[in-house]
């Protein structure tokens, strides 16, 4: 939506057009908006053309209200501004379900790795990841979250190998508690892995392509790496 449009709807909404009907005349909405009072004018009739208001023309003034469509607008706005605000306690990204190597399988079922994860995250990861390719236009979230020490799981040696240390951050998708995991020694990765302690694409119906969110705490600035 054009920002005039958006700061428009916003007015409206302040004005109590979200709760039900309001009268308003145009030149009270030009006052509003500093604005002339023929394009506050436009500003209505664009709005009733896409569907984001109503409007019952009186005499002198109209009778507004906001629309369903408006209100989801205004919900996604406030989403978003929530998302800066309360990024000193999580970090928001979106993304798309791609397909591993199978290496997460490998490694979570690792037991120097799964009894750190019991003790320090609280469950035991069913085996495998949910690889999650962000979005590039969020890549800088993820430089952000690198540089948060999370939560630390130690790396092992077995008879056969040497396993690196990881971290770890308490996450969620699609309302599933669980945890994603940054090896320590990786290079720079688009991808973003995710464990939990069910099969996350049968018991969230996710296949490659799937659009999800993923919302990662951080915590709080003592937990931001030097």
């Amino acid at each position: 939506m054009k920002p005039y449009l958006l700061q428009t709807v916003k007015t409206l909404a302040m004005l109590g057009a979200m709760r039900g009907r309001i009268d308003l005349s145009s030149k009270e909405l030009a006052q509003q908006m500093n604005v002339s009072q023929q394009t506050a004018s436009r500003y209505l009739l664009e709005l009733d053309k896409i569907g984001v208001i109503t409007r019952e023309l009186g005499i002198k003034k109209q009778l507004i209200h906001i629309t369903d469509t408006g209100i989801k607008l205004l919900e996604k706005e406030y989403s978003e501004y929530q998302q800066i605000f309360e990024v000193s306690n999580r970090i928001i990204l979106k993304g798309r379900v791609v397909s591993g190597l199978g290496e997460g399988k490998y490694y979570t079922e690792q037991d120097g790795y799964k009894s750190q994860f019991k003790d320090k995250l609280g469950f035991i990861p069913y085996p495998g990841t949910l690889n999650i390719e962000v979005n590039p236009i969020e890549r800088n979230k993820i430089r952000l979250l690198k540089t948060y020490n999370g939560i630390a799981i130690d790396g092992f040696k077995t008879e056969s190998r040497t396993f690196g240390n990881v971290k770890c951050f308490q996450a969620m998708v699609n309302n599933i508690k669980g945890a994603v995991i940054l090896p320590l020694r990786s290079h720079y990765s688009m991808i973003l892995e995710f464990i939990s302690p069910v099969h996350m694409r049968e018991a969230s119906r996710l296949k490659d392509g799937d659009e999800v969110e993923v919302i990662i705490n951080i915590y709080n600035e003592d937990n931001h790496g030097d």
